[in-house]
């Protein structure tokens, strides 16, 4: 439930994505004539100074080679051959323009709206991609014992064997999004192409809409299924449709922030309507984790250069969300412990 608040601080790392991609035509950085004409000839020879990119080699014969397997003939291999070939043109060509800039005494400056930092294997962003993992991990763990929590610690409806808490089942998908959200996270900050980007968009916008229909659903208490469907159906079609939009028509950020600050805005006051009315034992979970998040999101509006090429703002933020998410998923347990007792009560 904390974890809407959780989703709202994401609201923001999307955002601030948003901002600088949308303006890619001011980066300073990709706007040099220099660094335009590197990545122009490289993409043509596939030879960077010292650096031969494999994935620009021969790109004309690799449809018609006939040794070459079915797989490397078709379209989508063929796309994201080009991606990667203009993915490591632009990384090597920042490099090299770095280099330069540094020998001249000038600071980093951003590359097609971010930051230049250094590889490490197959990894572009080295730190974010391993805190994106570990945010996945603890929602993994959390989500485990939530699980083994409801189904083997605490008692069941003695009639139908289900559990007495009633969001079970929701928690249960939200955490499946969550993981999904996180683990496009992690493949979008290892290798940034324009099909990791819509996936790591798409992700997270589920997961945020999905997160908004949960909030609504537990702060107004809704329980019979003809309410919850009221609840849920129009902001699931309205998130699909927005989904749809960004993948397949025009990948807006203008756009999706607005979407975006919509619903993270009814989250932030659902749960503080909610902190405020409830008596629940453990609403001060949630205050922790919303001014906890509110500070994360500074990290997002203070942006600075990566420090030694690996750490920034952004990489920072990933790693004030794993504490959150930890007490986020306790909170969660102690809400079906709490909701399961009262309803055991009742039932006596």
């Amino acid at each position: 439930m904390a974890g809407s608040s959780l989703w709202v601080v994401r609201l923001a790392s999307l955002l601030a994505v948003g901002f600088v991609v949308g303006s890619v035509e001011a980066t300073p950085g990709d706007a040099h004539p220099q660094y335009r004409t590197c990545v122009k000839e490289c993409q043509n020879t596939g030879i960077i100074g010292s650096n031969i990119i494999s994935h620009c080699q021969s790109r004309d014969n690799d449809s018609t080679s006939a040794g070459s397997s079915w797989y490397t003939q078709g379209p989508l291999y063929m796309q994201l051959k080009q991606q990667n070939c203009m993915s490591d043109c632009r990384y090597y060509c920042m490099i090299r323009r770095e280099e330069e800039r540094q020998l001249g005494g000038l600071s980093p400056v951003k590359y097609h709206g971010k930051w230049p930092f250094k590889r490490v294997s197959v990894f572009q962003e080295p730190l974010s991609a391993a805190l994106s993992a570990l945010n996945l991990l603890t929602h993994f763990t959390g989500w485990v014992s939530f699980f083994l929590q409801v189904n083997y610690r605490l008692p069941r409806r003695p009639q139908t064997k289900r559990t007495y808490y009633e969001y079970t089942g929701l928690w249960h998908i939200y955490a499946i999004l969550s993981l999904n959200a996180w683990f496009w996270s992690t493949i979008f900050h290892t290798r940034d192409i324009d099909l990791t980007e819509k996936l790591d968009y798409s992700s997270a916008v589920a997961q945020l809409g999905y997160s908004l229909i949960l909030t609504l659903l537990r702060t107004f208490n809704v329980k019979d299924e003809a309410g919850r469907v009221m609840f849920a159906a129009p902001i699931l079609a309205f998130v699909t449709t927005h989904i749809l939009y960004l993948n397949f028509y025009e990948l807006d950020y203008g756009w999706n922030m607005k979407v975006c600050v919509a619903m993270g805005l009814v989250h932030i006051a659902a749960w503080a309507v909610w902190s405020v009315v409830t008596h629940h034992p453990s609403r001060y979970k949630v205050w922790i984790v919303v001014f906890g998040g509110a500070l994360a999101m500074l990290l997002e509006v203070y942006d600075f250069p990566p420090y030694k090429g690996y750490a920034d703002a952004h990489s920072l933020w990933h790693a004030s969300t794993i504490p959150l998410t930890y007490l986020w998923w306790t909170f969660v347990r102690d809400d079906a412990e709490f909701r399961t007792s009262t309803l055991v009560k009742k039932a006596k």
